[in-house]
């Protein structure tokens, strides 16, 4: 198989070139510079995009262009308030905000996410989806997710897989409607629930999370 990107293939890049070639990624287990401070983690990611490498003759500090680019993106995932605290003492649905930032330091227009809602409470995910929709307007989002309100709020097209194998692609209207997904997700129950537990047909949104 291959995989392409604007048309052009990206199997077996180095992740560099795959980010250079416009995707960035989230990972499901929070990988960010716990010892740096969230700004400075966000102003690396700026800083390769454009380029910079740290040097004794140069302080960071000095960049313009880059510090300003990471306070803006600072800004967009509303850890303004966190900029000169370290990273590994943010709570953890604030990591995975910083995450997300990272990924918006090398000006990909591809965002790939992977649960970037899994361990969160109800009200940090409707904050995460919130933040997510803001921050990826505009681009292409590509995201793996258990949580089905959290994919039906994002996405414009799910994709079911079953032990590996893609059981339907469509709408998330049409997802939660259909049948053969339901049986496969809920079994008994997505039955039970569809006929209204006495035979007769029921509504798929009385059960669908």
């Amino acid at each position: 198989g291959d995989i392409l990107l604007r048309g052009r293939s990206i199997a077996g890049l180095p992740s560099h070139r795959i980010n250079r070639s416009g995707l960035a990624r989230s990972f499901q287990i929070t990988n960010i510079f716990h010892r740096l401070s969230v700004f400075e983690n966000l102003r690396i990611g700026v800083m390769a995009r454009h380029g910079v490498r740290f040097g004794l003759f140069r302080p960071v500090a000095g960049l313009r262009r880059v510090n300003e680019e990471a306070g803006e993106i600072l800004a967009k995932v509303r850890l303004e308030s966190r900029a000169g605290q370290l990273a590994g003492d943010l709570t953890y649905s604030e990591q995975r905000a910083l995450e997300i930032g990272m990924t918006l330091t090398t000006g990909a227009d591809v965002i790939l996410l992977d649960e970037p809602t899994a361990g969160m409470s109800r009200e940090e995910t409707a904050g995460a989806v919130e933040l997510i929709r803001a921050v990826t307007e505009g681009k292409t989002l590509l995201m793996v997710e258990h949580d089905m309100s959290v994919v039906f709020s994002l996405c414009d097209r799910v994709s079911v897989l079953v032990y590996g194998q893609v059981l339907a692609t469509d709408t998330p209207e049409r997802i939660s409607a259909n049948r053969e997904v339901q049986q496969a997700y809920l079994g008994e129950a997505a039955n039970e629930a569809a006929d209204g537990g006495n035979g007769e047909t029921g509504d798929a949104e009385d059960w669908t999370p």
